[in-house]
């Protein structure tokens, strides 16, 4: 006989247990999803920067900070040491050149002057001892000269006179001989003498000549002395402005110490400090544009300072045109200076994403706008408003530039409005 057996029942707390088992199940594979890189991400379009990819005109160039300076200054040294005894002007004056701006008092370089005065005072006497000297020597050999010329005339005339009287047997032979002896010695006595005063001419001119460059010389170092004394008055070597001076009544200054400077006013440019990346790309001629009350002005690289201190170089820049009305000594200017010529180009908005990607990707907008997923891409050089885009969008793509900080590596962002 059969005996019917009856179908067990679960439990109501078993059936709890499996929900509970399946629940948490769900929830595992919900992290394994979320953690997988598939994950999406609800975010409020209000809160993010969408700007459309287009076509446009591109023009690489860096952000750069400029300090307006003076086009010339010159800088103001102590040509010779001294102790500052006037101030004429003060820091900020208006000057013109040779306008006195302080005087230095240095004893031991004018009691100098006193003795390079004085021994030149002294050359010039000895100088004007010689120089008579010089003229009398010469007086007595000319006067010598004189005597001897006049003997020559003299026995000239006799040896003339005997030779027609011995032609007439007037006197006797030896009469005649003695004559003529006088009259060849004469002769030679004149040559000696006309060599003497030759001589003695050149001699003069020669010794003129030495004691005349010696005077010249020292009468040059004497002038070099006043100069000296005189650059004890420091003046205003051009016209300008006194700026930066630092000099006190009583201090001492020693020699080629900076006293402070002279800004031209003539003009202006403007040093700009430069990253040393880009040190290989930066050369005169490069122009920068800077905005100042609302119109755009533009400068010229000048000079390139190629000394790198603290991973910085800078360069001088001259205005292209007009100075803006108002600029000042010291202002701060913000230059954008131009790496490359112009040229049509994809373009993308520069925004916080960069820092995130590094460029290599974005989120792109889909087509309804209703969310936004990763797309690879490619950029190439950039300006102060926009990167170029060399591959992985279209023009009139929509995407997201803005930060992606708070983004994690969720895929696909859903837009909210």
């Amino acid at each position: 006989m059969d005996v019917p057996i009856e179908k067990k029942k679960f439990p109501q707390s078993k059936l709890l247990m499996i929900g509970l088992g399946a629940l948490i199940l769900a929830l595992i594979i919900y992290v394994i999803v979320s953690s997988s890189g598939g994950s999406k991400l609800n975010v409020e379009k209000e809160r993010l920067s969408i700007n459309t990819v287009d076509n446009g005109v591109f023009q690489e160039n860096i952000p750069v900070n400029g300090v307006v300076l003076p086009i010339t200054t010159i800088y103001l040294d102590a040509i010779e040491g001294g102790r500052v005894e006037e101030k004429y002007v003060e820091d900020g004056a208006v000057m013109k050149k040779g306008d006195p701006i302080l005087r230095l008092s240095n004893t031991d370089l004018e009691l100098s002057l006193v003795n390079q005065e004085t021994s030149v005072y002294n050359l010039l006497t000895q100088m004007q001892i010689s120089q008579n000297a010089a003229r009398q020597n010469t007086i007595n050999k000319l006067n010598q000269f004189t005597d001897v010329e006049s003997r020559l005339i003299e026995a000239e005339r006799l040896y003339n006179l005997n030779k027609k009287l011995y032609d007439k047997d007037a006197i006797g032979r030896q009469e005649l001989i003695k004559s003529e002896n006088e009259y060849n010695y004469q002769k030679q006595r004149m040559q000696l003498a006309n060599q003497i005063l030759s001589q003695d001419s050149v001699a003069t001119k020669q010794e003129q000549s030495q004691v005349q460059s010696s005077y010249q010389r020292t009468q040059n170092a004497l002038d070099l002395m006043r100069r000296k004394v005189a650059d004890l008055v420091v003046k205003a070597p051009v016209d300008g402005q006194l700026t930066s001076l630092d000099a006190e009544i009583g201090q001492s200054k020693t020699k080629g110490e900076r006293l402070g400077q002279i800004d031209v006013l003539s003009g202006f440019k403007v040093r700009v400090d430069i990253d040393e990346h880009y040190i290989s790309r930066i050369y005169n001629g490069q122009r920068g544009s800077f905005t100042f009350n609302n119109v755009q002005y533009f400068l010229i690289i000048k000079k390139v300072y190629t000394q790198v201190t603290n991973g910085r170089f800078q360069v001088d820049m001259e205005f292209e045109n007009e100075v803006p009305e108002g600029i000042r000594r010291g202002q701060t200017l913000q230059i954008r200076v131009a790496l490359s010529q112009e040229k049509e180009a994809l373009l993308v908005s520069k925004g916080g994403f960069f820092q995130k990607t590094g460029g290599n990707w974005i989120f792109k907008v889909s087509d309804d706008g209703s969310y936004a997923y990763r797309v690879d891409i490619s950029l190439g050089s950039q300006n102060t408003e926009y990167y170029e885009v060399l591959n992985g969008l279209q023009p009139g793509d929509k995407v997201i530039t803005s930060s992606y900080e708070n983004y994690g590596d969720v895929e696909e962002l859903v837009l909210k409005d």
